[in-house]
């Protein structure tokens, strides 16, 4: 006969190898998440499309968080190239969906998201000055439902003037291209303004709102004699950058601009945060938020790569000579 302790133990035996097998046939963790529905992301683009650099770094960014798009989440693109007039009728299109989380690339739309909702959290990307345009409180304490990167455009307007001095060391004369429409534009100017007098530089300001209203500014710019062009940035001049360089370079205009698709696209030289890298670490806040993160904790980021691209080949069609000094500083020439 068997001892009772000898029978227990074979018992406790039985019953945890019993435990073991039924572990085994459970869904593990990452199972269960494929076999959830899958979250609902929206993206408000307003400078890229969605088939751009930008918004495949984005993607890039939510794989490496290890989201599969059209498994563990899907993602309503929205697009209004440049076309500040469409983002009303976006943002409601995405609230009525009721996506979990918000990812939006300019200041203009992230204005009109946070007066939309106070519920759905909103991840910024390429906000100049998140502060000043009252998305959020601070950069270290969000408060509300905004949080994400700002590309700290305003706070390099000043180098960008210097740069372009240093470029061309017998600048007297810069026309100022910028968007009325624009906030933040205005700061920018005053910051222009400020600096100009120390740099032997006179300034004239030629606002511009609307595609019709590009060759009369080119025209302005021309009768002002200046003898470069400075684009303050945004999201309309951004999508119209051809159409503004073209006449530029025809008037043998060298340009300086925010963002190096604007040299990718002709002009002299650019000079502000890498836009890829901020779309793809925009992931890691949805990433956050969708597993339970508050906007309203998780502090905004500033750019951590910066690029001054530089056109040499457009540089040769002026008749250009590009100091060593800017060469050795630029993270990349166009040849």
């Amino acid at each position: 006969m068997i001892p009772r302790a000898s029978r227990l133990r074979f018992v406790y035996q039985v019953v945890a190898l019993a435990i073991w097998l039924a572990v085994l046939c459970l869904p593990n963790a990452t199972e269960a998440q494929q076999s959830a529905s899958p979250r609902r992301i929206g993206v408000l683009l307003v400078v890229f499309s969605p088939e751009s650099k930008e918004a495949h770094a984005f993607r890039e960014g939510l794989r490496d968080a290890g989201y599969i798009e059209g498994r563990d989440i899907v993602i309503e693109w929205r697009s209004t190239s440049g076309d500040y007039a469409r983002v009303p009728e976006l943002i409601a299109d995405l609230v009525r969906r009721k996506v979990e989380v918000i990812v939006v690339d300019g200041t203009v739309a992230s204005q009109a998201l946070k007066r939309a909702t106070s519920t759905i959290p909103i991840v910024t990307t390429l906000v100049a000055d998140p502060v000043g345009s009252g998305l959020v409180a601070s950069l270290a304490h969000p408060g509300g439902n905004v949080t994400g990167l700002t590309n700290m455009v305003t706070d390099l307007t000043v180098k960008r003037l210097q740069l372009l001095k240093e470029t061309i060391p017998t600048l007297k004369r810069v026309a100022v291209l910028w968007n009325p429409a624009t906030a933040w534009h205005a700061k920018a100017i005053e910051d222009l303004k400020t600096v100009a007098p120390s740099l032997s530089i006179q300034l004239s300001l030629v606002g511009v709102r609307t595609p019709e209203e590009i060759d009369p500014a080119i025209s302005a710019v021309s009768r002002a004699h200046a003898q470069a062009l400075y684009v303050i940035g945004d999201p309309f001049l951004f999508t119209h950058r051809i159409a503004l360089i073209e006449p530029a370079l025809k008037g043998r205009l060298p340009t300086m601009h925010t963002a190096r698709q604007y040299a990718d696209a002709g002009g002299l030289m650019s000079y502000g945060a890498n836009f890829s890298d901020l779309m793809r670490r925009s992931a890691g806040y949805v990433d956050k938020i969708l597993k339970g993160a508050k906007p309203s904790d998780l502090p905004m980021e500033q750019p951590t790569q910066f690029e001054l691209v530089l056109n040499l080949k457009t540089a040769r069609s002026l008749g250009l000579t590009i100091p060593e000094s800017i060469l050795l500083r630029a993270d990349e020439v166009l040849q």
